[in-house]
C-alpha cells in the first residue's frame, strides 16, 4: 500500500513538473529570453544622412513614387513607424498608397491606402490601438505596425503620392532582422484593400423587416468581398470601415468564410456583423482590445455616420489549403446601401493571386456625411407622399 502511495505521489509530482514545463514553454514572453546567434538587427529610416536634424523625406510630388525600403537576402520586418505632414484633413492618408514586395515578386503582396492599412479610415486621424497595428498620439498621426513580414530573397516597400498635392514631410522607421536563412514554413505577409458603395435590394432597404417580410441569402454571391485568396495559408484579420447613410443598424450581415472552393453554406458562417467582431447587440461605443474593438464610432442619430471596427485572429487564424473567399452581407440578405471599405491581412505561400487594380482617387473618395438638411428634405418628400397633411408627424404608415 505504501509503495502504491509513493508511486502515486511520484506520478503527481511528474505530472505537475511536465505541466509546469509546458506552461513555461507556452509563455508568450519566452522568446525574449532566447539568445539568437544568427540574427542581426537592422533599420532603414528617414534619418538625415548629413548628421543634421532634417530626418525626413521631403517634397514628394503628386504622382511620384518613393522607395522606403529595399534590401537583399533573408530577413523579417518586425516594426514599422510612419508619420506624415501635413496631417489630415489638409492631406488625406486615404490617397497615399503603400505597396510591399517580397522575394522579387513583380506584383505587390501588400497594396492599400496607407491610412486604412494602419487603422485610419476615410481621410480622418484618430487614436487607435490593437496588438499588430496602431495609430498613436498625437491624434493618430503616428502609424505603427508590429506584423512580422518575412522574406527569403529581398524585400521592397514603396509609397505612391496620389493626393493631388505635395507631401511636405514623410518620416519613417522600418526595423528588421537579417538572418542567414528563414525558419521553415514561413508564410509571406499580404494585405488587400477593397471599397464598394453597396446596392440595396429592389424592394428597398428592408432591415429588421420594417418594410415587410425579408428574403433569404442562400448563396453569398452578392456579399461585400473582404478577401479572395488562392494558395495555402491563413487569414489573420481585417480593418472594417462602414459609413451608413441611414440611422438604421448596419450590422445584421453575416460573415462567411468559403474555404478551398466550397459552396454555400460555408464552413465558417456567422450570425451578424457585430458577432464576428466579438461584440453584441448593435454596439456604438469606443472599445480597444488587442484582438478586436471599435476604433471610431458615429456620434449621430442611431447608426448614421462612420464606424471603424477591427478583428485580428491572433490565436485563431483561419486556415486554408487551396483558397479562401471571405465576404460579409451588407445588411441581412444584402439589403442596405453602405459605403464600405476594408483591409484584409493574411499569410500565404507564394505565388499569390494578383490583386485587381486599386481604385483611383475618385473611386476611393469617401461619401459625404448625411446631415440635418438632408433628413429634412427627406421629410418633405415623405409629407408629399402622404398627401401633404398639415399635422403629419412622422409615424404614419398609410396615406391619409
Amino acid at each position: 500500500m505504501r509503495f502504491r502511495r509513493v508511486l502515486t505521489t511520484l506520478a503527481v509530482v511528474a505530472t505537475t513538473f511536465v505541466a509546469g514545463q509546458a506552461q513555461i514553454l507556452e509563455n508568450p514572453l519566452l522568446n525574449l529570453a532566447k539568445i539568437h546567434t544568427d540574427a542581426r538587427s537592422k533599420r532603414i529610416s528617414s534619418y538625415d544622412r548629413s548628421g543634421g536634424n532634417n530626418d525626413r523625406m521631403e517634397k514628394i510630388q503628386d504622382g511620384e513614387r518613393r522607395t522606403l525600403f529595399a534590401v537583399s537576402g533573408a530577413g523579417m520586418i518586425n516594426h514599422i513607424w510612419i508619420t506624415i505632414a501635413p496631417p489630415p484633413p489638409k492631406l488625406s492618408r486615404n490617397d497615399i498608397i503603400v505597396r510591399m514586395y517580397w522575394d522579387g515578386s513583380a506584383n505587390p503582396c501588400v497594396e492599400s491606402p496607407i491610412g486604412p492599412f494602419f487603422g485610419q479610415g476615410w481621410d480622418e486621424s484618430y487614436n487607435f490601438a490593437s496588438l499588430p497595428l496602431a495609430a498613436g498620439p498625437r491624434e493618430g498621426r503616428a502609424l505603427v505596425s508590429y506584423f512580422v513580414m518575412p522574406f527569403s530573397d529581398g524585400a521592397r516597400i514603396e509609397i505612391e503620392n496620389d493626393t493631388g498635392q505635395t507631401i511636405n514631410a514623410f518620416y519613417y522607421y522600418i526595423d528588421y532582422v537579417e538572418v542567414d536563412k528563414l525558419p521553415a514554413n514561413m508564410g509571406r505577409f499580404h494585405a488587400w484593400y477593397n471599397k464598394e458603395v453597396t446596392e440595396a435590394l429592389p424592394d428597398g432597404e428592408n432591415e429588421w423587416s420594417v418594410l415587410g417580410p425579408q428574403g433569404k441569402n442562400t448563396t453569398g454571391a452578392d456579399n461585400y468581398l473582404i478577401a479572395d485568396i488562392e494558395g495555402k495559408g491563413h487569414y489573420v484579420g481585417v480593418n472594417y470601415y462602414v459609413h451608413s447613410p441611414s440611422p438604421m443598424w448596419y450590422g445584421e450581415g453575416d460573415d462567411m468564410f468559403f474555404i478551398d472552393g466550397e459552396q454555400w453554406p460555408s464552413s465558417l458562417h456567422g450570425t451578424g456583423t457585430e458577432d464576428y467582431f466579438n461584440t453584441s447587440w448593435s454596439p456604438k461605443a469606443l472599445f480597444s482590445h488587442p484582438f478586436y474593438g471599435y476604433g471610431r464610432v458615429n456620434d449621430d442619430i442611431g447608426w448614421l455616420g462612420r464606424t471603424h471596427v477591427y478583428r485580428f485572429h491572433i490565436t485563431d487564424p483561419i486556415y486554408f489549403q487551396k483558397s479562401l473567399r471571405f465576404s460579409i452581407e451588407h445588411g441581412h440578405n444584402n439589403n442596405l446601401t453602405l459605403d464600405m471599405a476594408t483591409v484584409a491581412y493574411w499569410y500565404q505561400n507564394e505565388p499569390h493571386k494578383q490583386f485587381p487594380p486599386i481604385l483611383d482617387r475618385e473611386g476611393r473618395k469617401p461619401k459625404p456625411s448625411i446631415g440635418v438638411v438632408d433628413i429634412h428634405r427627406w421629410r418633405h418628400e415623405w409629407r408629399q407622399n402622404k398627401g401633404s397633411g398639415k399635422q403629419l408627424w412622422g409615424d404614419e404608415t398609410s396615406p391619409e
